[in-house]
């Protein structure tokens, strides 16, 4: 296939699988934390938009739910059918952390799922609230134990090879390795941005539509809240991170940089704000320079230097194109995002926030650039770590399981088929789902019980939206 070798298509098979499961948890994070403010609020305050609009978002989480459960299923497979080379070498570390996921964090939304999205009316306003942060709680607890295991891969510490194997030493170092808080962070702030902006689209969608126009208002104002904090947060959280990564992954920093050598005499490192790096030429083509500017953003001084690609055997370095270009798709929509929340604020200080049709057009089209500038974070994090699939310590190569590149052909085209059937519907669902916007909720009277009593998460779904 397009002559591929079985390790690429086996790449290219764990990353299609990847940048679907990964747009899902995203939103299942944030929008956990949205529904516990949500329910707080309508608690605190009485006030029925706040309780409306917790009942529609609680749809949108439980299909959101549901799809990132089936999505993530698919790729402890691929770990032993694709990369059991990888698996064998590091199980012993990478294995105990996502089995402490599942037992921590999967276990306590298990608990808790069911009573946040089928107990509104069969149990306390207490202990409902306290199910609805549980479940938040726990997929912030899920974040942090995948993050902590793709961080240890990233920076590896605390271990030791014995036999050909990886042994663990030191688990404080394995989980607190040194990308692992930056990472963290990072990932968090993307996922609440990422809901901000989901949220935002929607309320601006309905205020262009004209309807549930209260509700809308309020989602929209939230949202564009959220962005404003977590926008600047974001870049400064990148900032460390980036700092982080010259230290640690210097090869993956001059790819994002499509910075080769440094010149002699040459004083600081400009940034290239586009171009082309051609690894066979081993230079950046057509490149738009600001001088300076790199070594500012990457040394915090004026004349700093950093390591070029050349520096690094031709064999050591990422693939610096895709790495280069999804930096940029990455920092691009975060200035967008920035912009909007900005904007977002000076209209609110004109009492024209729900007013200005540019805007909510605007702030609709921003509606999935979170996800992609996750995306964009994880091809530039993941391109930018080859050719090890464990940093400096085991080569993607020598990680993937030996089989045949028809048959991984093959799995990759019942992936794609597959994939875009189930969770096209899936994601079709969800966005008629949201274009019924939110109803008012009414709960029953005293002594009143429902006779439905659904055992899915699907099912607090309601059965008049149709497909």
């Amino acid at each position: 296939m397009f002559d591929l070798s079985a390790v690429d298509l086996a790449r290219v098979q764990f990353a299609f699988t990847v940048s679907f499961h990964i747009i899902f948890p995203a939103i299942t994070i944030g929008l956990a934390s949205y529904l516990a403010v949500l329910e707080g609020l309508w608690l605190t305050k009485k006030n029925p938009i706040y309780r409306d609009l917790y009942h529609f978002w609680s749809k949108i989480f439980a299909v959101n739910f549901a799809m990132g459960v089936v999505s993530g299923l698919v790729m402890s497979y691929e770990f032993g059918t694709n990369w059991s080379a990888f698996s064998t070498f590091a199980g012993g570390v990478t294995g105990p952390l996502l089995a402490y996921e599942v037992l921590t964090a999967f276990f306590l939304e298990a608990g808790f799922l069911g009573v946040m999205l089928f107990g509104w009316n069969r149990v306390g306003p207490g202990l409902h609230f306290f199910s609805t942060i549980m479940v938040a709680v726990g997929t912030l607890i899920s974040m942090t134990w995948i993050l902590a295991s793709n961080s240890w891969m990233q920076t590896p510490q605390g271990y030791e090879i014995v036999d050909g194997r990886v042994v663990p030493v030191d688990w404080i170092e394995i989980i607190f390795n040194p990308s692992f808080p930056y990472r963290l962070v990072h990932m968090a702030l993307a996922a609440f941005l990422a809901t901000a902006l989901f949220v935002a689209a929607s309320g601006a969608w309905h205020m262009l539509k004209g309807s549930a126009k209260p509700h809308a208002q309020k989602m929209f104002s939230m949202a564009m809240w959220m962005l404003l904090i977590t926008a600047p947060l974001q870049i400064i959280a990148g900032d460390f991170h980036g700092l982080n990564t010259l230290e640690h992954q210097p090869a993956k920093i001059a790819a994002m940089e499509g910075h080769w050598e440094n010149e002699p005499g040459e004083e600081g490192v400009p940034l290239i704000l586009f171009g082309w790096p051609d690894m066979e030429a081993e230079e950046t083509k057509y490149a738009l320079k600001i001088p300076h500017l790199g070594s500012l953003i990457l040394t915090h001084t004026w004349d700093g230097q950093f390591e070029g690609l050349k520096s690094f055997a031709p064999e050591d370095r990422p693939y610096a194109p895709v790495v280069f270009w999804s930096f940029r798709i990455m920092v691009a929509l975060g200035m967008l995002m920035l912009l909007l929340g900005v904007c977002g604020l000076w209209l609110r200080w004109k009492k024209r926030l729900y007013e200005s049709p540019l805007f909510l057009k605007f702030a609709l089209a921003m509606g999935p650039a979170g996800l992609i500038a996750i995306l964009a974070g994880w091809f530039t994090t993941e391109v930018g770590r080859q050719p090890w699939v464990v940093y400096g310590v085991m080569r993607t190569v020598d990680a993937a399981s030996d089989h045949s590149v028809a048959a991984l052909t093959t799995t990759l085209v019942a992936f794609v088929v597959v994939y875009f059937a189930v969770f096209g519907i899936g994601v079709k669902y969800m966005l008629s789902l949201i274009k019924e916007g939110p109803e008012e909720h009414h709960d029953p009277a005293d002594g009143e019980d429902s006779t439905h009593r659904p055992a899915r998460p699907l099912s607090a779904v309601s059965d008049e939206v149709k497909l």
